[in-house]
């Protein structure tokens, strides 16, 4: 018998998706300061693709495996879903502290590769546990919820940089050696450190796991009582399965994602290095420079993922996502052109809107074609399509940046803005779906007073 879900409150589905801000604040140090401390720590322009392939490899292999090694767990005392972010959020935690530490590049590289891991681990049992929890009439609400904390996370992060370089940074941001990590950087990755462990906790100790139907138990039991071994295979064989059953809008949202992922990859790699090719910056103030840009458009995000929702309603989700990506097509292709630090931020708010749409529309879009019972692999599939480009950008761009792009910055992000152009024009292949569980998909906003 299949446990009907109960419609959350406002603050429920916030409580939920509170730890999301920590995950994402070691991400928006990941997008925003880990290049430019491999840049401090020796790595020339065309080496920082491959120096990133920690995230799209780790991406590969652990997501689909935990989120469908996931969807076989239960237990009465730590749940289903939650023992992983947990383990997770502990060994992030443990690497942010550790980061600004680094003596080497290769150490550097080495943490970032553990970091991921531990990202990875929490990242796709926690999406599937907002979808496992949330009726269909508030799947859309409840992740864009999720991309308002990624949001938040981010803007923390970056804001932290640039706020720390401000207070503690002095006239050492001027003449920073370009062989050292800043001391004002140390202490953004402490608060990551900090803020990794404890929103996940808030959001454990807040929402309640819902027990698996009986159905779902058996089939866990039978999962339990296999050899070791065929329980080592399991997890594979579920993901084989699940992609030869896959609907046809993850097939078609795979071509959209090929140019999305690719060209965010690149403008979180280069857009540092952009200011120091156009507006003259050292290492320290183009860093700097980065997080403000990241900042801005993580605020956007903040302010308009709640917006998308009835926007969505009225308009449907593949317009507003179209859109979106245009958008964020329009940013990159006119940030090389500005001159001005200031004035630099402004196409942000574009991309802000683009990120809020990428981070809570096609999560909302699958969960709603895919059976219950798989969604933690099929979270993890969707994960998958993220990180294969991105393992395609870090293994392809290197030589293209160097031996077609002049090794340029500026180059690079303006390819980067007309992939997204590309990924929106795919977009426009998407179809809105209908629910895999049989239900009228409605997509409802609740009552902030609820």
């Amino acid at each position: 018998m299949k446990l009907s879900k109960v419609k959350l409150s406002f603050w429920q589905i916030f409580n939920m998706n509170v730890g999301f801000l920590g995950i994402q604040y070691s991400f928006g140090l990941q997008q925003t300061a880990v290049n430019p401390i491999f840049s401090f720590l020796g790595a020339e322009h065309d080496q920082l693709p491959l120096l990133n392939l920690a995230g799209p490899v780790t991406g590969l292999i652990i997501q689909p495996i935990i989120g469908a090694i996931s969807d076989k767990t239960w237990s009465p005392r730590w749940g289903r879903r939650k023992p992983f972010f947990l383990i997770g959020a502990l060994l992030g935690s443990i690497c942010l502290f550790l980061f600004p530490f680094s003596p080497a590049l290769w150490f550097a590289v080495g943490l970032l590769w553990i970091l991921d891991v531990g990202n990875n681990m929490a990242m796709e049992p926690y999406r599937a546990f907002v979808g496992d929890k949330l009726p269909n009439s508030q799947l859309s609400f409840g992740y864009q919820m999720q991309s308002l904390f990624v949001g938040a996370g981010i803007v923390l992060a970056n804001a932290s940089i640039f706020l720390f370089q401000d207070w503690f940074g002095g006239v050492e941001t001027v003449t920073e050696a370009a062989d050292r990590i800043p001391k004002w950087l140390y202490y953004s990755f402490f608060i990551g450190a900090v803020l990794s462990v404890s929103t996940i906790l808030w959001s454990v100790l807040k929402t309640p796991e819902i027990p698996p139907s009986e159905e779902e138990l058996k089939d866990i039991k039978r999962h339990n009582a296999m050899s070791l071994m065929n329980r080592i295979k399991m997890p594979f064989l579920e993901i084989i399965e699940a992609i030869k059953d896959m609907p046809n809008l993850m097939w078609k949202l795979s071509g959209v994602y090929l140019f999305q992922w690719y060209a965010l990859f690149v403008y979180w790699q280069f857009i540092a290095p952009l200011f120091e090719e156009t507006m003259g910056f050292n290492k320290s103030m183009a860093l700097s420079q980065a997080a403000k840009m990241n900042t801005t458009y993580n605020v956007s995000t903040i302010v308009f993922a709640l917006v998308l929702v009835p926007l969505a309603v009225k308009f449907g989700n593949k317009k507003v996502y179209v859109l979106s990506l245009f958008f964020t097509g329009m940013a990159m292709l006119s940030i090389p052109y500005i001159q001005d630090p200031f004035i630099a931020v402004l196409p942000m708010v574009l991309f802000g809107i683009g990120w809020a749409a990428m981070m809570g529309i096609p999560y909302s879009m699958v969960s709603k074609v895919v059976p219950q019972e798989r969604r933690g692999v099929y979270m993890g599939i969707l994960n998958m399509m993220i990180v294969i480009p991105m393992g395609i950008q870090t293994l392809t761009f290197g030589p293209i940046v160097k031996n077609l792009l002049s090794n340029s910055a500026v180059n690079a992000i303006i390819l980067g803005g007309v992939f997204f152009v590309i990924a929106g024009i795919l977009a426009l292949r998407l179809k809105e779906p209908k629910s895999a569980d049989g239900e009228d998909i409605e997509v409802v906003v609740s009552s902030i007073g609820h």
